[in-house]
């Protein structure tokens, strides 16, 4: 009989206690303060611009640069998890990145700027993927859904925050600040990492870094939950990514003519997602995953509705943000809780794995958007959106069966 691998192997990693309430906001905020730093410069390209002297054709190199060191954190960094004790691995990888934001901050050319961004977006993408990870290891069993939810909670209000900040920061002191004030932030907040979140075991046998990368592979192939549940993810952030690309060309168009600030603001109203993401984690943890998915799913096809009709009301584009947030929020935290109860002992590389899925489906959905947008309008975006939110409830339909064990309940 063969030795079970790493990769086969079931979780055999001691069941840990309890996570305190402290413990999962620290997760929840360190997660959502290390994704802002990913996506501060989105609200700062005009002024990039021009300190740089780049034109505003070609300026979106900034934000191609990070989201190239996203790309490689998910396939280099994010897998680390399961190699190397978590928190010295968080710690190790702050210290870096506060290096990458001084880079940023005190960048005198733009070859210097994209490297800096590019080690900006490879760093805040490890540490938040890394932390997702943390936080669902370091849980209970029958807490992770939870867990996870609360920091997927914090990435989210980074993610809708960053911009925000980063306007507001600039305004008073310069864009070099907002990199200055980060880099400040995530060294006081490595203090409580160190002392407050919990010292894990490595549950598996040493894997060489060559071997660890090609398994992330090898789950890819095998792992039946990551297929499908990482096909379901592809779907919503291409659906998501339809509607957050379009939505600057209809609004700062004729007749609404909004700053990005105003368009921005937008987002906020997405907050109350965060909230139905930490519920959603709840109910996976008490087996609901079904009915939480179903509910989700429905919330996201139905959100098309109201947002195809924003020409007659802005307040039907804000229940449009709150039923699309909603719904992709809690089958992303869905999705999470499944794919970790599934194997304990690799969650770093199902992370990594999983978003992978992410990155496909917001660049197809960027790119379908724009598409549609210049041949059809709005209407033909939201049935774009509809389209695709639609395939993905077919799709789940289809296979929530295929899913082993108790994920499939």
């Amino acid at each position: 009989m063969r030795s079970a691998s790493p990769v086969d192997l079931p979780g055999k990693a001691d069941i840990p206690p309890a996570l305190s309430r402290g413990a999962t906001f620290l997760f929840a905020l360190a997660a959502g303060m290390s994704v802002a730093n990913v996506y501060y410069a989105q609200a700062l390209l005009d002024r990039l611009a021009s300190d740089f002297s780049i034109s505003h054709a070609a300026i979106g190199g900034v934000l191609t640069a990070t989201q190239l060191g996203c790309a490689l954190a998910l396939l280099l960094l994010v897998p680390l998890g399961d190699l190397v004790e978590r928190r010295k691995l968080m710690l190790v990888q702050m210290v870096l990145l506060v290096g990458a934001l001084v880079l940023v901050g005190v960048a005198q050319s733009a070859a210097m700027l994209m490297a800096a961004m590019l080690l900006t977006g490879l760093l805040g993408t490890a540490m938040t993927q890394g932390l997702i990870a943390y936080a669902a290891s370091a849980s209970a069993p029958g807490e992770r859904g939870q867990a996870v939810g609360a920091t997927q909670g914090g990435v989210f209000l980074g993610l809708l925050l960053a911009r925000v900040v980063a306007g507001t920061i600039s305004d008073v002191s310069g864009w070099r600040s907002v990199y200055l004030c980060s880099a400040a932030a995530m060294i006081l907040l490595a203090f409580p990492i160190a002392k407050r979140l919990p010292r894990l075991p490595l549950a598996q046998p040493y894997m060489p870094y060559p071997s660890l990368l090609a398994s992330m592979f090898v789950l890819l192939r095998r792992h039946r939950t990551l297929q499908i549940r990482g096909t379901l993810a592809l779907l919503m952030f291409a659906a998501f990514n339809v509607f957050w690309s379009a939505l600057v060309l209809v609004l700062s168009a004729p007749p609404y003519r909004y700053s990005h600030s105003m368009i921005g603001a937008f987002g906020l109203v997405g907050a109350l997602g965060a909230l139905v993401a930490t519920d959603a984690g709840r109910l996976a943890d008490r087996g609901l995953e079904r009915q939480t998915s179903l509910l989700a799913l429905l919330l996201l096809l139905l959100a098309w509705l109201p947002l195809s009709m924003m020409t007659l009301s802005l307040w039907m584009l804000v229940a449009g943000i709150v039923l699309l947030d909603a719904g992709g929020q809690a089958i992303h935290v869905t999705n999470q809780g499944m794919i970790f109860r599934s194997n304990p002992d690799a969650h770093g590389r199902l992370v990594g794995a999983y978003m992978l899925f992410y990155a496909v489906g917001s660049g197809a959905g960027a790119i379908g958007a724009t598409m549609v947008h210049a041949r059809a309008g709005w209407i033909g975006v939201c049935g774009l959106g509809a389209a695709i939110s639609l395939l993905a409830l077919l799709f789940w339909a289809a296979t929530y069966r295929c899913i082993p064990g108790k994920a499939a309940s």
